[in-house]
């Protein structure tokens, strides 16, 4: 193995003495002058200095498998989006009224445990609201589908921690990179106890209002999907993050250029609209989770018109019933939070800003010259990716609220909000600069130390010079 790549603990004792051997032949050979030899005691110490960051716990480059494993992390996460979003829908997230992490891995396997789940059950204000003719053979359906979206959580939660534990013990990922994976890890943890302070509001009356929907608070709901989103987010980033580095160092001539380009004064704009829509994409998202945690699409069902204009009458939309002050002061924020009327009308204003956010934007990039000039194709070829989402996304919207909010609709609704965004990341990857690959890139270009002058002109570095005095270590 060569010297310079080593990790061996004999390397730093090495290079020391390499130093001073080094430096006192340099000296008596008369190869250099004394100001020279200065000028090479101060490149020699800043290679020592590098030396020592090469030999550090972490490499600078995250190994190409830890990426594939957050891809496939990420892939799990949109599942059980997916699945929770069924779930919900099915209105089996109550059916199991207690939280056990370890017993509840396995579900009832005789007569004697179905019976006694479904008598808590029973006790519930679901069932003594919504369901007190439901059998056995039915609660088990949507017992069973509870219990499966809790179990593939716990799958999410091992099949991250494992590997992120060997990964990091076995220095296959950057230092950067590895506290990355602990705080996605520390967030899994915060998303399972969010997932159960979400259910325990639906089974207490007084989390609701008395005679109501037995349901989830909105809040809790939104809060659950919204760190499901972030944990999404933060896997797939950072995974397509790692290939993108070793893509850009495999050429780095290449990459040079490619920042250089993106880096232009007239892509600015470009770049900050890539930014601002994934936060509007992200923002109509969790407008969708407080629809749906009101109920909000069973009502209203035409478009574009939601009555007999375009919006309800503002009596209804700023209604005094959902105000708790006596002076009407939260009027304002809790219609906009807790009235199905104006959460439906907000979504659909955030929705109708995305699109035509995202429709802007794509006109921006194809009859702008200068952005037709200088825009990569990559970056072309994901904003029309990011084009055929929306629309993909707005059909979906507005077919679920005209059916009713049928299953299969509701649920490839709810699917393509992650995939909207999805594609709005992908194109942030392709268009803002990445730091720390423009740092990897730029440490690759490092200029060798330059050869010695004085009175015995050679004709060879000092590296190679200095390799006459030391072997390679092993």
């Amino acid at each position: 193995m060569c010297r310079h790549t080593c990790k061996s603990p004999r390397t730093s004792q090495q290079s020391k003495r390499l130093f001073a051997t080094s430096v006192t032949r340099l000296s008596s050979d008369g190869l250099m002058p004394g100001p020279q030899v200065a000028s090479q005691i101060g490149n020699i110490s800043r290679s020592l200095q590098s030396s020592k960051k090469e030999a550090s716990f972490f490499p600078e480059l995250s190994d190409k498998s830890v990426a594939y494993w957050l891809l496939g992390s990420a892939a799990s996460v949109f599942g059980i989006v997916v699945f929770g979003g069924l779930t919900r829908l099915t209105e089996s997230g109550l059916s199991i009224t207690e939280w056990r992490p370890v017993t509840g891995s396995l579900p009832p396997r005789n007569d004697q445990d179905w019976a006694a789940e479904f008598t808590k059950y029973r006790s519930s204000p679901e069932f003594k609201l919504l369901n007190p003719h439901m059998t056995l053979d039915e609660f088990k359906s949507i017992y069973y589908m509870e219990w499966g979206h809790r179990i593939w959580g716990r799958v999410v939660g091992i099949s991250f921690l494992l590997p992120a534990a060997y990964f990091i013990a076995r220095r296959k990922v950057s230092a950067p990179m590895a506290a990355k994976i602990v705080g996605i890890a520390g967030f899994i943890g915060f998303q399972g106890f969010l997932g159960w302070w979400m259910v325990k509001s639906g089974l207490k009356d007084d989390l609701f209002a008395p005679g109501s929907h037995p349901r989830v608070s909105q809040y809790r709901l939104t809060a659950h999907l919204g760190t499901a989103f972030l944990c999404y987010t933060a896997m797939l980033w950072n995974g397509l993050s790692i290939l993108r580095e070793h893509k850009l160092l495999a050429d780095p001539r290449a990459a040079m250029k490619l920042f250089e380009r993106l880096k232009r004064p007239e892509l600015r704009v470009f770049r900050a609209s890539v930014g601002a829509l994934a936060g509007l994409v992200f923002c109509t998202a969790m407008s969708g989770g407080l629809v749906a945690g009101l109920d909000a699409g069973l009502i209203y069902n035409e478009f574009p018109y939601m009555g007999s204009g375009l919006t309800p009458p503002k009596s209804e939309l700023f209604s005094d019933f959902y105000s708790h002050t006596p002076d009407k002061s939260d009027i304002w924020w809790r219609n906009a939070l807790e009235n199905p009327s104006l959460v439906q009308l907000d979504h659909r204003i955030l929705a109708t800003t995305t699109f035509t956010s995202v429709m802007a934007l794509w006109a921006y990039t194809k009859f702008s010259p200068t952005l037709r000039t200088i825009l990569p194709a990559a970056c072309k070829r994901g904003m029309h990716g990011v084009v055929g989402f929306v629309g993909l996304q707005v059909a979906l919207g507005i077919t679920t609220l005209l059916y009713l909010v049928p299953l299969p609709l509701a649920s490839a609704h709810q699917a393509g909000s992650l995939a909207l965004l999805s594609s709005v990341i992908i194109l942030g990857g392709r268009t803002w600069v990445p730091r720390r690959a423009t740092k990897l890139v730029s440490q690759s270009f490092a200029k060798p130390i330059p050869a010695p002058t004085g009175p015995r002109m050679w004709n060879q570095t000092l590296d190679h010079r200095l390799g006459k005095y030391t072997s390679p270590v092993s």
